[in-house]
Order: structure tokens, then sequence, then C-alpha cells
């Protein structure tokens, strides 16, 4: 039987996919308890301020076209937003925020900041900023751009 590799370095993959994967369980119950989940916490807050179109939102929040009209369907259901048509395009179609989409959005943003900070808590407090810094670090820099993996061809089983 082979042996299993020495690792040289720690399971970047492994770790930040489980601890993604832990902290949006965590903010999807407690955004739940407002009526929203994380992807239209995400919409909304993306949404204010700044006329966006449903592609442009969909680009930021790394949603495919399916989820994110299915995420604005969810919010126009709930009165937070609405489709309307663009002042600068008149063939594109923005997401408004609502009266009632704003207020949620607010109270969506302070149990987002209170489940993160809950994370960061788990943490010594002078590990807490570098730990953020580093984070945010990687995700601009090295980690900023997905590769664009070229599919594996598989040649055809003959019968």
């Amino acid at each position: 039987m082979a042996e299993t590799p020495l690792r040289t370095v720690p399971d970047l993959t492994g770790l930040l996919k489980h601890a993604g994967h832990v902290l949006e369980t965590q903010l999807t119950a407690a955004l739940a308890e407002i009526g929203l989940t994380p992807r239209m916490q995400c919409v909304l807050i993306n949404a204010l301020g700044q006329e966006r179109t449903q592609i442009q939102l969909a680009e930021i929040a790394y949603l495919d076209k399916t989820t994110m009209v299915t995420t604005v369907d969810a919010l126009e259901k709930a009165g937070f937003a609405e489709r309307k048509p663009s002042a600068t395009d008149r063939r594109a179609r923005i997401i408004a925020v609502t009266e009632a989409g704003a207020e949620a959005a607010e109270e969506g943003q302070r149990i987002v900041d209170k489940v993160h900070a809950e994370a960061l808590g788990a943490l010594a407090a002078s590990q807490r900023a570098p730990f953020a810094d580093s984070l945010i670090e990687l995700v601009n820099g090295q980690l900023a751009t997905p590769v664009e993996a070229q599919p594996v061809r598989r040649s055809r089983q003959r019968s």
C-alpha cells in the first residue's frame, strides 16, 4: 500500500472551504430571523446607493444568472426590491431597493457584522486584525482571479 504524501504546508483549500461553509451556515441561520438569505443581503447592500443592473449585481455577488433571477424574485416578493428601467440605458433594468429593503439591509448588516465579530472573537484579540488583513491581502492579490481551467477531454470508450 502506498504511503500518503507528507504535507509541507497546511491544506488552505480545505481549511478555507470548511471555514466558509460553517460561516455561511451561521449567517444563513441568523439572517433567516429577518427573512433574508446571505445572497439577498449581498444583493440589497450592493444595490443601495448606486444604480446597478441585475448582471452587475450578479458579478459583484458571484451569482450565476439563474441564482440571481431567483434571488431578485425573492426580494421582489418580500417587497425589498423592484426591477426598474435604467435611467442611462433603456434596454437595461436596474434593481431598486425599496424603503423596506433598505431597512432590511441595515438590520441584515448588523447581523452580518455580529456573526463575523463572533467568528473573529474565537481568536486572541491580537490575532484578529492581522488575520483579517492577511485574508484581505490574499483575496486582493494572489487569490483575486480564478484560473480558467481547461475542460478534461475523455477519450470515447469503444464497445
